[in-house]
């Protein structure tokens, strides 16, 4: 007689059996220590090699994917971003957006990646259009950043979910890290590079390739210091921002470039045509306006942003001729 009868089945592990046996303090330090560096190599701060940030890269490439060329039409932004964030970077498409908002203005980036065709906001401060109504495609400056990049140049890794790959780094026919700059705050580390003049910061790099021995005080008989897209005047001796490029550590006082009009009858008027970077024009305006009505600055009687009533003039005069 045959026994038919078979062993119990092994039964599931129970919640003591999933409980590790762990100190705090090590569980606690592993844990910050993979938060941040993801947050260090996969979010915040740019790459050295291409001066650009995760999302930037992936909206490049994602971009020539597309065939955005400089040459080609402009295609919708919004499904620019639908093909970021389904294909390369499974975050909020606000962020993508704003990433690729920015990378177009020419008042933000020393040489803009993108070229924008709408709203894509403006330096007093205003908001971009939305997605769905502005256009975007590829600036010349990009395509160098993508030169080469099918010629086995750089590595290739796959996306988050398996089924394509993207790039590790783009070939970066420019030193993109240093003619656009970067700002960003990680978890402990923080970066905050100004803009240079590309031209400037090739001849550098032609230095270095002739001499690498060559100091800082001789790269800077080449690149001068930072150039800023909005202009202004650098107020920062020479000796400051030599140790600043030194250090890595200091700052880059700017003050606005401003022309002296005379009006007749001894009266005269100040007309600002570059204002330093990154501050917003309307505020400037705005700030101003509060001196001058607390009387602390007594040499001035009033003050026009004339730029901003051209610009309603103009669209005011482009939506009559519409009508």
């Amino acid at each position: 007689m045959t026994d038919t009868t078979t062993a119990p089945p092994p039964s599931a592990p129970g919640p003591a059996d999933r409980i590790i046996d762990e100190p705090l303090s090590e569980a606690l330090s592993r844990r910050y220590l993979a938060y941040a560096l993801s947050v260090i190599t996969d979010r915040a701060l740019p790459d050295v090699r291409d001066g650009l940030k995760p999302v930037q890269r992936r909206v490049l490439y994602a971009m020539r994917e597309m065939r955005l060329n400089p040459d080609a039409s402009a295609r919708k932004c919004a499904k620019v971003v639908g093909e970021v964030m389904g294909g390369y970077h499974p975050h909020g498409d606000q962020s993508i957006y704003d990433t690729l908002v920015r990378m177009a203005q020419d008042f933000a980036q020393r040489y803009p990646l993108v070229d924008g065709q709408g709203n894509f906001g403006n330096i007093d401060g205003d908001n971009p259009a939305a997605m769905r109504y502005t256009e975007a495609k590829l600036t010349l400056a990009a395509t160098l950043l993508l030169d080469g990049i099918d010629e086995d140049a750089v590595d290739f890794k796959p996306t988050y979910d398996g089924q394509d790959d993207e790039p590790v780094v783009l070939p970066t026919g420019f030193p993109n890290l240093l003619a656009n700059g970067s700002t960003g705050i990680a978890v402990g580390m923080a970066t905050s590079i100004p803009p240079h003049n590309a031209a400037e910061l090739i001849d550098a790099c032609l230095l270095l390739l002739d001499r690498p021995e060559a100091t800082t005080a001789d790269l800077m008989a080449h690149v001068k210091g930072p150039d800023f897209p909005t202009g202004g005047v650098i107020v920062e001796p020479h000796a400051s921002l030599l140790e600043t490029y030194e250090t890595g550590r200091g700052g880059v006082r700017l003050r606005a470039l401003w022309t002296k009009e005379p009006l007749g009858n001894g009266t005269y008027q100040i007309v600002v045509t570059q204002v330093p970077y990154q501050v917003k024009k309307a505020d400037l305006v705005e700030q101003l306006a509060g001196l001058i009505e607390d009387k602390k600055a007594p040499l001035l009687g009033d003050v026009r942003d004339q730029a901003h009533v051209l610009g309603a003039l103009v669209a005011r005069a482009f939506d009559s001729k519409m009508r």
